[in-house]
């Protein structure tokens, strides 16, 4: 048996996976695959229709904001949403906690000045305290990522902006607790963590963000806010068979219990790795602090605070031989690192947990 602990593309459920299989080919009765249905076709409309009504039931977004499904990742929400909003002033606050708010930030200085809020750290390890933020109150928005995959940084608060529009990368925990949608001017998610394969980003956009005023004029189509909400994000031909999929990932979702199973879960099980590497005394290291480690993405070294690339290789091919794959830590950190998304039972945690504890003890 495979365990998948991978960041991204990372394990779906394996009901929704069982569930495509016996769809692959006759979705609905139609005689054809979803992969080669038209997407104007009233089969695949329903079924897109279907995928944005019940993101909407499941996150209660409120009826001023548009929920829209667009491609390009999160690399191409990072120059959407300064294409489509930096222009109410010209420049805009980013909260730089980890790579992929560092990469937001990077690609937003092509269309105009951004504001970073707190000095860049030796390490991302930690969420600076508020009063430690140079916010601008004229900033067309301000702008951070909720979880970093790669650091494991996870914010415990929404920031407050004092009327300054906030935008939240939600790519990897996204779907994992109750969020207050109003409190967001813009909410983005690319799919392949929480809530479906690669190929589309799930974004919430408040209705009067939307705007020509707002909008730099290069923008291209396929990033317009304007024109995917007009057209209901099928202006050009989406990725059909990965809505599909994401909708059937809402839906199970919803039947497992929605958001509170599903943050209560995570709790569970970031704890069952948390708890470990807080009673191995420094074998398994986490350079995290407490208040903001994430519940998703979990990294730590093994053999010490600085690792030991042995100890670290010996762990991957033990973890390997039981099928618990993808746990290398990214490139650009090292160590280890288990990602808990939604998908990740309790069980599967579980095993981890156990394999943790049995080389802590043959390696004391």
């Amino acid at each position: 048996m495979v365990i998948n602990f991978g960041a991204g593309p990372a394990k779906l459920p394996r009901d929704v996976l069982l569930e495509v299989q016996k769809e692959l080919v006759d979705y609905g009765n139609s005689g054809m695959s979803v992969m080669e249905m038209s997407h104007r076709g009233k089969t695949y409309m329903k079924l897109h229709q279907d995928t944005v009504d019940l993101a909407r039931k499941i996150l209660q977004v409120p009826d001023n904001y548009e929920v829209l499904l667009m491609q390009g990742g999160g690399t191409g929400l990072f120059a959407a949403v300064a294409m489509n909003l930096i222009n109410r002033s010209g420049s805009a606050d980013y909260l730089v906690t980890g790579s992929w708010s560092a990469k937001a930030a990077k690609e937003a200085e092509k269309y105009g000045k951004v504001n970073r809020v707190v000095p860049k750290p030796e390490k991302y390890v930690r969420v600076p305290a508020a009063q430690q933020w140079k916010l601008d109150p004229n900033a067309s928005y301000l702008y951070y990522c909720d979880n970093e995959t790669i650091e494991g940084v996870e914010f415990d608060f929404v920031p407050e902006t004092n009327g300054v529009p906030l935008v939240v990368d939600m790519s990897s925990n996204i779907m994992s607790r109750p969020v207050d949608i109003k409190k967001f001017g813009v909410i983005f998610a690319c799919a392949q963590k929480n809530i479906g394969p690669s190929g589309i980003t799930l974004v919430i956009v408040r209705k009067d963000l939307i705007s020509t005023e707002y909008r730099l004029p290069m923008t291209p189509t396929i990033l317009d806010f304007s024109i995917l909400a007009k057209d209901n994000s099928i202006n050009n031909t989406p990725p059909t068979f990965v809505i599909y999929v994401m909708g059937r990932v809402f839906a199970w979702i919803e039947r497992q219990g929605g958001l509170q199973k599903m943050y209560q879960d995570s709790l569970t099980k970031s704890s069952l790795i948390y708890d470990v590497i807080a009673s191995s005394k420094n074998f398994y290291y986490c350079p995290v602090e407490s208040n903001v480690r994430s519940r998703m993405n979990i990294p730590f070294r093994v053999g010490g605070p600085t690792g030991s690339d042995a100890l670290e290789q010996e762990f991957l091919k033990g973890a390997e031989a039981l099928g618990m794959q993808q746990l290398k830590g990214h490139r650009s950190v090292g160590g280890i690192r288990a990602s808990l998304y939604n998908a990740v039972t309790i069980e599967e945690t579980k095993a981890l947990q156990k394999y943790m504890l049995e080389f802590l003890t043959r390696n004391s």
